[in-house]
């Protein structure tokens, strides 16, 4: 059980803030944002506020932005559609109800002749009782109640998402991985706090268990292992790969302890691992930077090495080929965490920060239907002075979620054969 609520937590984080930077940059742009929805299917919650109806819906899987104009309506009316309008004294529609339960009967019922919702503002149809066709003008602020009984804006030409300035637009785009790098920096600031301190790579002794082979050898923290048997230690890393790869076999340390260099020889205790591997070692830790920069710089310094990491195993496809093996879906960040749970708060923040950055690297692939696909057609309408055709355009990012979706599956079908494999 706590496994299932840390997953749906650090997702829900992950999704919130992913969409929040759509959200925040669309509205600064003047774009009407209709929905603002956490999960995805059947809505059990709304809330409706002065433009944007903010969801929560049954499935903890993702989240969405409605922009009016980057997405078609839930439901489009058409002609022939019943629909019942709402007016103000002055007679201009206030709300246009498509809700198929519950109908407002204080209402107007009206079959739907025509209707124009982004330029001229009316809706013209056959009013009930009546054998002639009537036109409203309809508010630019008016309401759209659709079938679910979710709320919305009606969406006038300027307030679309195409009516914003190619640079607004890359910028809406970008926004959500943007989120998603921040979240991984705070998040591993945070981590470096809890810790108390930022673990060092330098070839520096740290902490000394009791009674260890270090302490009894006379090694001390603070010291700098300079060489082991005359071979040059420039990390921790390489001095724990020494230290290991040599169980019950005496080694000669060149330590430099406040300025000055002695000669420490000890031997590393052989322990015999889980995996059955024997190793040497000698209990000893990493040093630690506990400056409140060095924590600052970790959150920068983590997500830019893992955000490298990242591309460099993209790049690497192109060379080797696909491998579906370097991805992971639901199921395995689900595996992952349950996992991850076990080491606490810390663990549950580190996988947070990774799981934040790897999201919004996959977002920027230029992919259709990806935020990197949508940042590729806006770089082609700035190299063109226009944008695409909507048609082509439309074609595009349907293929593109085809595609998604399909790799999706496959992601999925994997990820579950090598949970049960």
């Amino acid at each position: 059980m706590t496994s299932i609520i840390a997953f749906i937590l650090i997702f829900s984080i992950i999704v919130i803030v992913h969409e929040f930077g759509h959200y925040y940059f669309a509205k600064k742009a003047g774009i009407l944002v209709r929905e603002f929805s956490i999960g995805m299917g059947p809505k059990i919650y709304h809330y409706e506020a002065e433009e944007t109806t903010y969801t929560l819906r049954i499935l903890p899987i993702g989240g969405y932005v409605r922009m009016a104009g980057l997405e078609e309506m839930a439901d489009t009316i058409t002609k022939g559609m019943q629909v019942v309008i709402e007016q103000n004294e002055a007679g201009i529609v206030q709300t246009i109800s498509l809700e198929n339960e519950g109908q407002n009967f204080n209402g107007l019922p009206l079959e739907v002749w025509e209707a124009d919702l982004e330029n001229e503002m009316f809706i013209e149809g056959i009013p009930y009782g009546g054998s002639d066709r009537v036109r409203y003008s309809v508010s630019k602020q008016a309401n759209i109640v659709e079938s679910d009984g979710t709320i919305v804006k009606v969406a006038p030409r300027e307030r679309q998402f195409q009516s914003a300035t190619i640079w607004q637009r890359l910028l809406v785009n970008f926004a959500g991985p943007m989120n998603n790098f921040i979240l991984g920096i705070l998040a591993f600031i945070l981590l470096a706090f809890m810790q108390g301190g930022v673990w060092s790579n330098e070839p520096i002794i740290g902490e000394i268990q009791a009674n260890s082979i270090a302490q009894v050898a006379g090694l001390q923290t603070g010291d700098e292992i300079v060489s082991i048997n005359g071979e040059a230690i420039d990390s921790f890393a390489e001095l724990q790969t020494t230290i290991q790869s040599n169980p019950d076999t005496a080694l000669t340390f060149e330590v430099n302890r406040d300025g000055a260099t002695e000669e420490i020889t000890l031997t590393p205790k052989a322990t015999t691992l889980e995996s059955g591997e024997t190793v040497g070692l000698i209990g000893v830790q990493r040093s630690q930077d506990t400056s409140f920069f060095a924590k600052i710089a970790y959150g920068f310094t983590t997500t830019w090495s893992m955000m490298t990491g990242i591309f460099s195993v993209i790049a690497g496809m192109f060379k080797t080929g696909f491998d579906i093996n370097n991805f992971g879906g639901p199921v395995y960040m689900y595996q992952a965490t349950s996992e991850v749970v076990s080491f606490g708060l810390v663990g549950i923040v580190s996988w947070l920060a990774s799981l934040s950055i790897n999201l919004g690297i996959v977002n920027l692939l230029p992919v259709p239907a990806l935020d990197g696909g949508k940042i590729v057609l806006n770089l082609v309408e700035l190299v063109r002075g226009k944008p695409l055709q909507a048609k082509t355009e439309g074609m595009i990012n349907i293929v593109g979620a085809v595609l998604v979706l399909i790799l999706m599956i496959a992601v999925t079908w994997n990820d579950i054969i090598r949970m049960f494999g």
